[in-house]
């Protein structure tokens, strides 16, 4: 179970903690368990300090306590605050990453039966979609949709997510696409054949907490393979 330690603490002399943090996090490279540290200010009392470090268990927590270089830390720490710091110690009983349920609402959406969704729950009206293919970006909602319903015309598919790895405002996405060739696509007229595509995509979030970027990259040559669109070329 994942774990999460809290820890509160005042002091006036957060450049100097700041700079304890990057030593250790320098110090223990290669030892450490702490998957993910993150630090809050107070933002109504400036000298009051949050920290919360993220460990894959509780076991993993207390190995990373009992390094040398921890205990050293800490006590450099404890001389920097006014008083001394308070933990909590807390098992993870929820962790919902919000975007990346969002990115996976998108792939399901793409492949709806029927007319396409509108779409504006998941993206920013002039969302930027950037394909390798296109000479130039795609730009807003509706254009986006124009070119999802282009490939909705000319195939029937699913995307499997194989996987999804958030960091910031950014998710990316590893997916598989299986489709049948139902209608005309680049100039292939239909052929009816069970065609496969992988891909990432790479998706960045606005403030407003919807996809304002979006980079595709996929095996489009694979894809015309499969079409039979080089035949011509090998023959």
């Amino acid at each position: 179970m994942t774990f999460v330690q809290l820890i509160e603490c005042r002091t006036d002399r957060f450049e100097e903690m700041n700079r304890l943090i990057d030593a250790w996090v320098e110090q223990t490279r290669g030892k450490r368990t702490a998957t993910h540290d993150l630090v809050g200010r107070d933002r109504s009392d400036g000298s009051h300090f949050v920290e919360l470090v993220e460990f894959p268990s509780y076991e993993e927590a207390m190995r990373n306590s009992n390094l040398p270089e921890t205990g050293r830390i800490y006590q450099e720490m404890v001389a920097l605050c006014d008083e001394m710091p308070v933990f909590m110690d807390l098992d993870v009983v929820r962790d919902e990453q919000l975007w990346t349920d969002a990115v996976r609402r998108f792939f399901g959406t793409l492949c709806t039966t029927g007319e396409l969704p509108p779409l504006n729950d998941l993206i920013t009206e002039d969302c930027h979609s950037h394909d390798p293919v296109n000479r130039q970006d795609t730009i807003g909602l509706d254009a986006i949709r124009r070119e999802c319903r282009m490939w909705r015309d000319a195939f029937d598919f699913t995307f499997t997510t194989e996987d999804l790895i958030a960091q910031g405002e950014r998710v990316c996405a590893r997916w598989t696409w299986n489709a049948t060739h139902k209608g005309e696509f680049l100039g292939i007229t239909p052929t009816g054949r069970r065609v496969t595509m992988t891909g990432m995509t790479l998706f960045r979030f606005g403030p407003d907490a919807k996809i304002a970027d979006i980079w595709w990259q996929y095996d489009q040559l694979g894809l015309m393979d499969q079409l039979g669109a080089l035949d011509a070329l090998e023959d």
